[in-house]
């Protein structure tokens, strides 16, 4: 009897070891509870690609009219700073699309994508470097957005300019401390494998 319950045949043995199956799997399974996460970041791409479209018009109606004379910027300032929203609204796509094919990658399911255009770094990137590449993209947007305050300084005020350039700081800083957390966890790794040779 001894032998049947620590074997998980037969008798109460089993139902614990089912149990533990049927939970496990259900846990498993769970990741598939994201995949509608990945597919409503598809959707904000597309709402991305509508302001994107937007901005452009913007820029074009702005070079056929030349800006508005006597306005508070210059219309060089104006054009960087429509050329500036672009490159923003670009950034944040790319950003998300990153985080949709590498989080699906990494919870839910691996991509199997064999195609010569798919990218480089697609199944390389764990979620330690998502991180890192967020950060990173978070803060050349806020770069972006804080040179379009500067540009628009005769707009904003000067605790605008202040909050602007405080606020993207924090973003500089907590990439760095991000990165060295990294690195310091990475050579914490390598250090550890070194012993267990």
């Amino acid at each position: 009897m001894d032998d049947e319950q620590s074997d998980g045949m037969g008798g109460r043995g089993e139902r614990p070891g089912r149990i533990e199956r049927v939970v496990e799997r259900a846990l498993f399974g769970s990741r598939w509870l994201l995949a509608p996460f990945y597919l409503g970041l598809v959707v904000s791409i597309v709402a991305l690609l509508a302001q994107f479209a937007r901005e452009l018009a913007h820029l074009w109606d702005h070079m056929i009219t030349g800006g508005v004379p006597g306005g508070t910027i210059s219309a060089e300032a104006q054009t960087v700073i429509y050329v500036l929203s672009l490159i923003d609204i670009v950034l944040i796509a790319n950003l998300v699309l990153m985080v949709i094919l590498s989080g699906y990658d990494n919870s839910v399911s691996r991509l199997n994508v064999d195609s010569e255009d798919k990218p480089a770094w697609l199944g390389k990137i764990d979620a330690s470097g998502l991180k890192q590449k967020v950060f990173n993209s978070i803060v050349a947007i806020s770069a972006i957005q804080l040179l379009r305050v500067f540009l628009q300084s005769g707009r904003a005020s000067e605790k605008e300019l202040w909050a602007s350039g405080a606020i993207h700081m924090v973003f500089v800083i907590s990439s760095l401390c991000l990165a060295l957390s990294d690195r310091v966890g990475a050579g914490a790794k390598n250090a550890a494998r070194q012993v267990d040779k």
